[in-house]
């Protein structure tokens, strides 16, 4: 029998079949649905199709939330009629709904690891790109669209084409303050926002191991930024503990159980990729993005580039784009930039891990510009708020939100007046992303609250060495 990787392991365990094209039918474990599903459910409707497996589907709100508070009221028509869509659809077909005054409620890539319904071997879909989260814990996680989620839907399966597969190691220490986010827009950077289009990314080496679980999420959370289909990491001691008493975990012996399956999705030794990267993770320092594409980042001591100095004519012309769009000059010192508004949150980087590092940054400092904080799920929030980070936040300066995806997508209001500049945690950097003619730069929650000091964009680290944490 040949090698396997993590990849092979769970997608062989979860084929049904091959038809004559060679797609493979896959059985789907869990189906996270936010309000955005509601075009499968009217397709289901059409068809007079039930949902096969309702206990297997969990619905949650998330992109069309507002974060100022929790009344529908305050939204205006269309945005209120996509929730209460799912609300009726989930009601309709049984399918159990984590609502807004739920404590469990949140942004569903951080409430899925965080509630232990996320777990190694399990092939996890939503009707978003960035379940590509999910695969930090070993899961084999990826995005689908509204015809698929339809079909996930009505028979708990789905068609698929078998991605290649690339390895990235990422060997060696981080430099200080560089951090899962810094390493993802590194090989983005170094690929291209295509880089990995039709792969399945598996992250391995010493520095993987190193990174916690909520490390771990960010950075598997960004490989569609790449163009990958998912990104994977395999299971380990951190994964274990992470999950042990997660409320949708397993339990007691069923959990040691489930532990000894885990431990064998590793890749095993001499299985062979499609295609190998490797990085040295000391030369990461803490990136920011300049362009339009998560692809345009450099380290933050870098200066914007010369379009003339891109190897083919398409990429100086997209570097030209970019730059006109972005209002910045070639040769511009990053950090010369400066920024109308901050905002921390997304299902890229809104765990407490995210909020603590920022407010390390942040206490006893002002922010120089208006911004806002949004916690990846109310759990968070609480738990920032007991740990007195909701403080530093807004003895800051910046507000203080209820979880969604708010900024991220630019919903309810939280977005940027055209042409203003924004330093953001996001996942992207897309023309209007946060707003017509918005111009957004992305990094890490650190850097942001750095950017947000300063006035400008800048390196944390200087700021860290000054008041040095414990």
């Amino acid at each position: 029998m040949s090698r396997q990787t993590l990849f092979d392991k769970i997608w062989q365990s979860h084929e049904i079949c091959q038809n004559d094209e060679g797609q493979s039918l896959l059985w789907v474990d869990r189906h996270l649905a936010h309000e955005g599903s509601f075009h499968a459910f009217n397709k289901l409707a059409e068809r007079g199709l039930s949902v096969r497996h309702p206990e297997l589907t969990l619905g949650i709100a998330d992109h069309y939330v507002p974060t100022h508070s929790r009344s529908l009221a305050t939204v205006n028509d269309k945005t209120r009629s996509v929730i209460e869509q799912l609300i009726t659809n989930t009601r309709a077909h049984g399918i159990p709904l984590i609502g807004l005054d739920d404590s469990r409620q949140g942004i569903v890539h951080v409430v899925g690891p965080e509630l232990g319904l996320t777990q190694p071997g399990l092939v996890m879909v939503c009707g978003d790109s960035h379940t590509s989260t999910h695969g930090a814990l070993g899961a084999l996680a990826f995005g689908i669209g509204a015809s698929e989620v339809a079909h996930v839907l009505a028979t708990q399966t789905l068609w698929q084409n078998k991605p290649k597969q690339l390895r990235i190691r990422i060997d060696g220490a981080l430099s200080p303050a560089a951090t899962a986010k810094d390493i993802a827009l590194a090989w983005i950077s170094q690929l291209g926002a295509d880089g990995a289009r039709g792969y399945a990314i598996e992250y391995a080496g010493s520095a993987i191991d190193d990174l916690s679980v909520e490390a771990r999420l960010t950075l598997c959370n960004l490989s569609i930024e790449g163009g990958a289909r998912c990104g994977m990491i395999a299971p380990d001691d951190k994964t274990l503990a992470y999950l042990k008493n997660r409320p949708m975990a397993p339990k007691g012996d069923e959990f040691e159980q489930a532990t000894a399956w885990w431990r064998t999705l590793v890749t095993d030794a001499d299985a062979v990729f499609d295609r190998e990267v490797e990085l040295d993770a000391s030369e990461i320092a803490p990136q920011v993005t300049w362009g339009t594409s998560p692809e345009e980042a450099l380290p933050i001591t870098a200066c914007v580039p010369y379009p003339d100095d891109a190897h083919a004519t398409d990429k100086a012309r997209q570097h030209r784009d970019s730059i006109d769009y972005m209002g910045l000059k070639p040769g511009q010192a990053l950090t010369d930039i400066a920024i109308d508004r901050v905002f921390i949150g997304s299902c890229t980087n809104a765990r407490i891990e995210d909020l603590r590092a920022a407010a390390a940054v942040l206490k006893g400092r002002k922010s120089k510009v208006p911004g806002l904080i949004s916690a990846g799920s109310t759990q968070v929030k609480a738990q920032a708020e007991a740990e007195g980070l909701d403080h530093i936040f807004i003895e800051a300066g910046l507000e203080w939100r209820e979880s969604g995806c708010s900024m991220c997508v630019g919903m309810n209001g939280d977005q940027l007046a055209s042409g203003e500049r924004c330093a953001s945690s996001t996942n992207r950097n897309f023309k209007g992303r946060q707003g017509l003619g918005s111009r957004t730069h992305l990094m890490s929650p650190a850097m942001v609250a750095a950017a947000a000091v300063a006035g400008h964009l800048t390196d944390v680290r200087p700021l860290l060495q000054e008041f040095p944490q414990p």
